[in-house]
């Protein structure tokens, strides 16, 4: 099964626009599985974001260009983007604020709203410096809920990135378990996805059980998603939770 998703399901116009990769499933859920909401964000200027709460999110920063000033309940005050990325678990309650530095060079990135595995986990905020800004036509795990890594979320969620070059053409990674449900996304530049569907920047493909081939048109960042559909995840997260009603 392969199911896009384009950049027409977006919403909102402003600096941050959001995608709820479950709707363009009819299946009576926002997200799909562990992957509750998907925030692409691109600012330019300075920008205050006044601190606010998170319920129940387990919240990737995973910001390409600029830097992001991070202020929060749990008393940790980092700037993070490019190769310093960031877990909030916000678990039963978290508080954070931003300050974004667009001036000098734009700031966009991802920020990506995952299911915990359970209700009203203690709160915690994860670091990790990745060696290279890009992973150069291979794929490079980003979080698990593998004990190894060092961004480690409660769900059964996994995460990676990779820069393809044009004309490259890759498969997907060896799957660290069976019958997960995949959504690959666009970041930036184009890729043909089984020689049939192309994919543009801020478009995505939705997959299960398909063996993928995924060829460059252009240079190209690309995000994995992964998630077992089976696995306990709690649905009522202050933005990661279920928005149909």
């Amino acid at each position: 099964m392969l199911q896009k998703i384009s950049n027409s399901a977006f919403k909102g116009h402003g600096p941050i626009q959001v995608l709820y990769p479950g709707l363009s499933m009819a299946d009576n859920d926002s997200g799909i599985g562990s992957i509750g909401r998907i925030d692409h964000a691109h600012f330019e200027g300075k920008f205050h974001i006044a601190m606010h709460p998170h319920i129940n999110d387990e919240i990737l920063s995973y910001f390409r260009t600029g830097k992001v000033r991070h202020l929060d309940s749990e008393g940790f005050s980092e700037t993070i983007g490019g190769k310093r990325l960031m877990l909030m678990k916000a678990g039963r309650r978290f508080y954070h604020e931003e300050d974004i530095d667009g001036e000098a060079e734009a700031q966009e990135g991802l920020q990506i709203f995952i299911r915990p595995g359970e209700k009203d986990l203690e709160p915690k905020v994860l670091f990790e410096d990745l060696d290279e800004l890009y992973s150069e036509n291979e794929w490079r795990l980003l979080a698990s809920p593998e004990p190894a890594s060092e961004l480690q979320f409660s769900s059964k969620t996994w995460i990676y990135d990779i820069k393809l070059h044009k004309e490259v053409v890759v498969p997907l990674p060896s799957l660290p378990a069976k019958d997960l449900t995949g959504l690959l996304y666009v970041f930036n530049g184009s890729v043909l996805v089984n020689q049939t569907v192309g994919l543009n920047k801020k478009e995505a493909i939705i997959f299960r059980q398909e063996e993928l081939s995924i060829h460059g048109d252009t240079d190209t960042e690309l995000v994995l998603f992964l998630t077992d559909e089976t696995a306990s995840i709690f649905k009522r997260g202050m933005y990661s939770g279920n928005q149909v009603h």
